[in-house]
């Protein structure tokens, strides 16, 4: 006797399951295992995903009321978005213009602008204008097939806003379809008051700061609190980092680390040395930084939105980095300043062309890798039995097709924990 579920995904042309590998993220040459069906089904109960493969073996096992017909579609996990800023008021598009005449942003950044222009318009907002600005982003990212967002503070830079942008997270999180993974990001910049003094800042930072987010996850936040440290020319150095970092790793908060954006400051090696999450942007990582990812389980988060919107070639090493066996995810690194992106599907056709992968490695770098970059693929990021069924119904007939196109909105279908969140 057939078994009943609440949905069937039938006539699916191509389903790209895209398996962990030993329980992790596909590394190095493995990367692009698509493990792909043609001609396939999912049943989905209960939110979790309870058959996927070949169409007569899952219509053998489970019959449904609710048959959505994918018509020759493909299927693929929900995206995962690994880094962004999500949450910030106002925009810095005349600083984008500056850009284009020439000037450099670490010379806004210098004059008061870049981070620390969103940090004064933030600090001005309530907690309301940051829910419903961060909200429309979140709309938009989900129209075009991201299910979980991996989501930063960082545009406070004093307590009561970064708590107050922690806040926001949690409150979009609870009454939103997409999951957001929260990361306090107090580490973003040197903030106006504190230039003459930025060791002062740290130790608020480590001392304060961290503690206050460490209650506040204890009272607010079941799941994990990642804490991350911009470690660059014009930010936090690497003592700083260290400092910030193990401050961090004493409170319980796992670790994600900015670094090598601009200058290679020794932030890769710190990252892998103290068991980080994720180590982001990478466009200026030398070659024994590359072998060292390559060694360890930090994953390498690469962000070709950034140099796009900064108009700088993408130096990025996604090719050292595959054959050094290392695992590489995809993200946006959405921002009002280098990268206002809100489409992994742009992502993945920068991906393609500036970083030269395969559209089947930047598809895998962008679910399953990028879930193990939030540490939830165990839980999301592959077309598996027994995971969350977030899931994405692609209006094209072949996966290719992906990185192949780009400039229009690619998404068929929406289901987010088994139900249907957006149709075109």
């Amino acid at each position: 006797m057939p078994h009943y579920a609440d949905l069937i995904i039938d006539t699916i042309k191509q389903l790209c399951v895209i398996p962990a590998h030993a329980g992790g993220p596909q590394r190095g040459r493995a990367l692009g295992d698509l493990g792909l069906v043609e001609g396939a089904a999912v049943a989905i109960q209960g939110g979790s995903i309870v058959a996927a493969g070949p169409r007569e073996s899952v219509l053998d096992s489970f019959r449904a009321d609710d048959i959505l017909d994918a018509e020759g579609r493909i299927v693929t996990p929900g995206i995962v978005d690994p880094h962004t800023h999500l949450i910030w008021a106002g925009d810095r598009a005349d600083e984008f213009e500056r850009r284009l005449g020439g000037a450099t942003y670490q010379e806004i950044m210098a004059e008061g602008g870049g981070i620390n222009r969103t940090v004064r318009q933030t600090r001005a907002a309530r907690l309301q204008d940051l829910i419903d600005q961060a909200r429309a982003r979140l709309d938009r990212m989900l129209r075009h097939g991201t299910t979980t967002i991996e989501c930063k503070t960082g545009y406070g830079l004093n307590l009561e806003t970064e708590l107050n942008m922690l806040n926001a997270i949690a409150l979009l999180d609870a009454e939103h379809p997409v999951d957001l993974v929260p990361t306090f990001l107090a580490a973003h910049a040197i903030p106006p008051e504190y230039t003459s003094d930025p060791d002062a800042y740290v130790q608020l930072v480590a001392e304060k700061m961290i503690p206050a987010a460490a209650t506040w996850q204890s009272e607010h936040w079941p799941g994990v609190l990642y804490c991350d440290v911009f470690c660059d020319e014009g930010a936090f150095t690497l003592e700083q980092t260290r400092c910030i970092l193990e401050a961090a790793r004493l409170a319980g908060l796992h670790l994600r680390v900015h670094a090598d954006e601009f200058v290679p400051l020794g932030a890769t090696a710190l990252a892998v040395e103290m068991g980080a999450a994720s180590v982001d942007h990478l466009l200026a990582t030398r070659p024994e930084d590359v072998a060292l990812l390559g060694q360890s389980q930090t994953m390498a988060v690469l962000l070709p939105a950034t140099p796009f919107g900064l108009g700088v070639p993408n130096t990025a090493p996604a090719r050292a980095l595959i054959e050094a066996n290392a695992a590489l995810a995809l993200a946006t690194d959405c921002n009002p300043g280098t990268a206002w992106c809100e489409n992994m599907q742009l992502v993945l056709a920068l991906a393609t062309r500036s970083l030269h992968l395969t559209v089947a490695q930047a598809l895998a770098a962008s679910t399953i890798n990028a879930a193990f970059a939030v540490e939830r693929g165990d839980r999301i990021g592959s077309v598996e039995v027994g995971k969350q069924a977030d899931l994405v119904v692609w209006d094209v007939p072949d996966y290719r097709h992906l990185g192949y196109r780009f400039g229009t909105n690619m998404v068929h279908t929406v289901i987010k924990k088994g139900v249907r969140v957006f149709e075109q």
